[in-house]
């Protein structure tokens, strides 16, 4: 995998814009970069290519009315990596990590139904006799999280004038509910115009109408309304390591009641924080810190969560191995 010495500043400059605007074409991006089409589809390639950089659709299962969990698993000394694999192989789990020298692994299980989440949670984990321990967490309200650009460490790459370029907004994540109030109901076409995202999130509109059995038309249509509901996200993954971060840790926060709010807007505005959100159990925030290394990560953890108003008490588990993230295998650190 290419190293974050060896990535051409242009290279960043492509994932950045890519944060913005996943879809865009070669062409748009590179009219906003100052570069040629043909260097920036060369260059996206090779990041995809070196399993840097991947652009997948990612479906939300809040908006059809189901809940999303983290799960922490003790297992048995030796028996984590072989848990973990067989994990990640499932389509309703999109994030699995090995921490703790590897005793211990964090998942998220995003069910399509709850007999689905039911049978994994309450029957075949539990039964799993190199499971140890059990902690699910329901995800309450997600601060930040999803599409790569929410992660903040590449804010200021580019100029104000290339985002605007791109399209950008401002923030591209808006703090909602986890669990939408009305369900949004999904056809048959919608579910294979999911299923082709899943596998390209830059798929064309000829390749998605395809797929779905639809015309380009109404697969531009759909896959609009798709966005607009919250029912799927364009997610950029990265592989942080790539960019130089190569210290993550879980962050298990203990918060007074009054200040869960605050706290985790306070981390979603943080370049270190990928991901953050309030959950149910004895810590109610949990986040996900990319740090350049462990000396960074004890003096981010120290001055600027310690010093959070609020905070009663904090858990930093480091992260030993990403297994799969956001949907996607990895394999000797790089997006399969």
């Amino acid at each position: 995998m290419a190293e974050s010495g060896s990535l051409h500043p242009d290279d960043v400059r492509i994932i950045r814009a890519l944060q913005i605007a996943p879809r865009a074409s070669f062409a748009a991006i590179a009219s906003a970069l100052g570069l040629t089409e043909s260097a920036v589809n060369r260059r996206y390639r090779r990041l995809r290519a070196d399993g840097v950089i991947r652009v997948v659709g990612i479906m939300i299962p809040g908006a059809l009315g189901q809940s999303e969990w983290l799960v922490r698993l003790r297992c048995r000394p030796g028996s984590g990596v072989a848990i973990a694999e067989a994990l990640a192989k499932r389509e309703d789990v999109s994030w699995v990590a090995l921490v703790a020298a590897g005793s211990e692994i964090t998942c998220a299980v995003r069910s399509r139904t709850p007999e689905q989440r039911d049978d994994l949670l309450g029957h075949q984990l539990p039964r799993t006799a190199a499971v140890l321990d059990i902690n699910a967490a329901a995800m309450l309200r997600q601060f930040l999280g999803g599409r790569g650009h929410y992660w903040a460490a590449l804010q200021g790459t580019l100029t104000p004038e290339q985002e605007a370029a791109l399209g950008s907004e401002g923030g591209p994540f808006t703090e909602s509910p986890v669990v939408a109030r009305d369900p949004v109901p999904l056809t048959t076409e919608d579910e294979k115009l999911l299923a082709a995202l899943a596998e390209d999130g830059r798929a064309g509109l000829v390749d998605l109408a395809a797929a779905a059995d639809l015309t380009p038309g109404r697969a531009s249509r759909r896959l609009q309304t798709l966005l607009a509901h919250g029912v799927v996200h364009i997610d950029v993954e990265i592989v942080a390591a790539a960019l130089g971060y190569r210290a993550g840790a879980n962050l298990w926060l203990r918060v007074h009641p009054s200040a869960v709010k605050s706290v985790g807007r306070t981390l979603a505005e943080l370049p270190e924080i990928g991901f953050a959100a309030a959950v149910t159990g004895p810590y109610n925030l949990h986040a996900v810190a990319y740090c350049r290394d462990l000396d960074e990560l004890f003096e981010f953890t120290s001055d600027r969560i310690g010093s959070l108003p609020g905070l009663q008490s904090m858990e930093v588990s480091p992260l030993l191995r990403h297994v799969k993230q956001a949907g996607t295998l990895l394999s000797g650190g790089r997006l399969a």
